[in-house]
């Protein structure tokens, strides 16, 4: 026999209290007057023999009431014995692990896997009883919440039925990681964990995160396993869909590449990949893709308005639907509100013009200031800051902000600028320092050249009518600086000496995020020129490629960019609210409204969830496009996806095979494994495996009865005393 609250046998030794009591009333001495010692003659010997037998039976009763009330405090059970009719179930506390991850979703015979299992829980589940508590988890559930559990099984039922197939995926370890906790906090006899599955082999555990849970999970524990999986899967799923564009354009094409991946043992022909832009059919291909194999689908379509674009690519449904579609959006602009600082304003004058020769439908917007002013500005208002000069430049500080929030900078040298102000300028940018001079000023005695081009750059797509003769004319470069990227970013053109004549940097390479949190970063862009734009300079303002190139930039700059990291279903999505601020003009608003993909909103109060510049939304078990508001207006689109690694239709060949077991090795397991073959009655093999009967009734019944036993002695030897007296 087990204690399941040894703790409380301490109260044990209460039972020396009678005892003690005894013991000091023995010292007492009593004193009784007597008229005649022939009244001691009259007492019958028998008689005192007989009182004193009914102390020592009093103070034995009071000690066993005391004994046998703690030891039913401390919950006595039997072990590994069931006593039909005299003792009662020892108490069970079970933890029920519910695959609700996609995979889940496939139909046989019986119905989905996530029906048949939930209907297996409703059997368990009768043959519980009153006193016995059960806990959820679900193995798509990444919140860390403390999960209790409930003795109202009624309710946990509905807890059960209301479960539906999540996009968000999972590792199973993770769910018997929270299950362990769970029981290591159980008081109850009885420790069970319900495992409910397809046992998909990649989503067991993640490499890495196995640690020892023998403390938990130890021999008092058992561990049931329901293996739904033997169906052949037949699952085709889209596990990519890319936007090759950086440059977006209302009535532009926009090229897409969908990966399309078969996950089954069988050819698929002809498989047809539609492309939707806001709903809207734009493209269509079809694929033919052998077993196991992937290929990349072209598609093109061109936006018709501007804003926020939603894409979405989709295949035929079979047997997991989930992960047949994919979303994507990227955002044309209707404005791009562009702001020149220049020393001289008159430095800026080729810029203007070619900004506005260039734009048909008046997309740029262009403000000119000097550049002594810049730090009087709020650069939110802007997509776009050009810098030419640096001889009167403010506010450096402002300028790395901006960046760092998301705004983008074309920076080059004034007509005026002296090699020591650029340096200054650019040291306070984090960007590398021009080394030198090439050229003089006014002079052809020593032109400089383009060398190489980078022709795959975005700032050249469809610049050319023809992409297979890809040429640029070569201004002549009278006077530069010599810019070398030195690994913070990329030459875009390169001169014939091997300097930058333009170069590329991003807002982390250039060392502007200091301070950021872990995993957030820049979509700041930074374009950096060595020459002025001016004819003393160069000859550049005049040739072909001026007025396109200095458009593409605008447009390339001011473009939303793409995160680096795809959000999948139940990420938290990390919000910057620079960018925020700067798409609703400096106006942002106390609230970030974000719309879900079903339509529904839900609010953020910036004050309070305010970190770093960040804020954090972590409700994403839905697939789509998240909508960012500030007030009224839409300042963002987030799309979230299926993790692909659910698609893939590979399992335990069953859970008591060598994976399940070698999992179960490495996590040390004490426990009892026991596995459900479909063809069985689950209630019955539960039924069987629990062993265990507490006794903690029957202990208080003995202890009333012993009590009622010690009132009617006692009254007996009051009164026989009281006669002898």
């Amino acid at each position: 026999m087990i204690f399941l609250n040894p703790a409380v046998l301490f109260g044990l030794l209460a039972a020396s209290i009678p005892v003690l009591i005894h013991l000091l009333n023995l010292r007492k001495l009593k004193r009784i007057d007597f008229s005649t010692l022939a009244f001691l003659k009259e007492l019958q010997k028998n008689k005192i023999r007989k009182i004193k037998l009914k102390q020592w039976l009093l103070l034995a009763l009071r000690v066993l009431i005391i004994l046998f009330l703690v030891m039913a405090f401390a919950r006595p059970t039997i072990k590994g014995i069931a006593i039909g009719g005299t003792t009662s179930a020892a108490k069970t506390t079970a933890v029920f692990i519910l695959d609700n991850t996609f995979s889940m979703s496939v139909v046989d015979a019986k119905g989905s896997y996530l029906n048949q299992a939930k209907s297996t829980i409703q059997e368990l589940l009768k043959q519980f009883q009153e006193g016995d508590d059960a806990a959820l988890v679900l193995v798509s559930d990444k919140n860390n919440k403390e999960i209790k559990t409930t003795g109202n099984l009624a309710e946990f039922e509905k807890e059960i039925n209301s479960v539906q197939i999540s996009h968000t995926t999972g590792f199973l370890h993770n769910a018997i990681v929270k299950a362990a906790r769970i029981l290591g906090e159980s008081k109850n006899f009885n420790k069970e964990i319900y495992i409910f599955s397809d046992f998909q082999s990649g989503r067991l555990f993640q490499e890495g995160s196995l640690s020892d849970l023998s403390q938990l999970l130890n021999d008092k524990v058992r561990l049931y396993t329901f293996n739904y999986s033997g169906k052949e899967v037949f699952n085709v799923g889209i596990n990519e869909l890319k936007i090759d564009n950086q440059i977006f354009e209302k009535d532009k094409p926009v090229n897409f590449s969908v990966t399309v991946t078969n996950y089954s043992s069988r050819l698929v022909e002809n498989e047809v990949v539609s492309l939707y832009l806001n709903g809207e059919r734009s493209s269509q291909e079809s694929v033919t893709i052998g077993a196991g194999e992937s290929r990349v689908v072209s598609l093109q379509a061109v936006p018709k308005r501007t804003g926020f674009i939603n894409v979405s690519a989709e295949i035929e449904d079979d047997d997991i639907r989930q992960d047949n579609k994919r979303y994507a959006n990227f955002f044309v602009p209707d404005k791009i509100p562009v702001i020149i600082f220049a020393d001289d304003l008159s430095d800026s004058k080729f810029i203007e013009l070619a900004l506005t020769a260039g734009e048909e439908q008046g997309t740029i917007k262009i403000t000119k200031k000097n550049l002594s002013q810049l730090s009087s500005f709020d650069l939110n208002q802007y997509d776009v800051v050009i810098i030419t000069g640096s001889k009167n430049i403010t506010g450096i500080d402002r300028l790395n902000s901006f960046i760092k929030n998301g705004g983008s900078l074309f920076l080059m040298p004034g007509s005026s600028s002296s090699l020591q102000d650029f340096k200054s300028l650019l040291t306070g940018l984090g960007l590398p320092a021009p080394t030198g001079t090439l050229g003089e000023i006014n002079s052809s005695d020593n032109i400089i050249s383009f060398d190489k081009i980078e022709f795959d750059h975005p700032l050249f797509k469809d610049i050319f009518s023809n992409q297979n003769k890809q040429k640029i004319e070569s201004p002549d470069v009278y006077h530069c600086f010599k810019i070398k990227p030195a690994g913070k970013g990329n030459s875009i053109i390169t001169l014939m000496d091997g300097s930058s004549f333009l170069s590329e940097y991003r807002g982390a390479s250039a060392g502007i995020l200091s301070g950021t949190p872990v995993g957030k970063t820049s979509t700041g862009r930074i374009l950096l020129m060595n020459t002025a734009p001016v004819l003393s300079w160069s000859n550049l303002p005049l040739k072909g490629i001026f007025v396109p190139l200095m458009n593409k930039a605008v447009y390339y700059l001011a473009a939303k960019d793409n995160p680096e990291k795809e959000y999948l279903s139940g990420d938290e999505i990390a919000i910057n609210l620079g960018r925020i601020d700067r798409f609703a003009g400096g106006n942002i608003s106390s609230q970030v409204k974000i719309e879900r993909p079903d339509n529904s909103d839900e609010y953020l109060n910036l004050d309070k969830q305010l970190k770093n510049n960040y804020i954090s939304y972590g409700n994403t078990e839905q697939v789509g496009n998240y909508k960012i508001f500030s007030g009224s207006k839409i300042v963002n689109e987030i799309s979230v996806n299926t993790d692909p690694a659910e698609s893939v239709t590979k399992y335990l060949t069953t859970t008591s095979g060598d994976g399940f077991n070698d999992y179960l090795k490495k996590i040390n397991f004490k426990g009892r494994h026991i596995e459900i073959p479909k063809n069985q009655d689950p209630a019955k093999v539960v039924l069987q495996s629990r062993f265990g009967s507490e006794l903690w009734k029957y202990f208080i019944l003995i202890a009333l009865i012993l009590a009622l036993v010690e009132m009617a002695v006692a009254r007996n030897a009051k009164k026989e005393i009281i006669q002898e007296v």
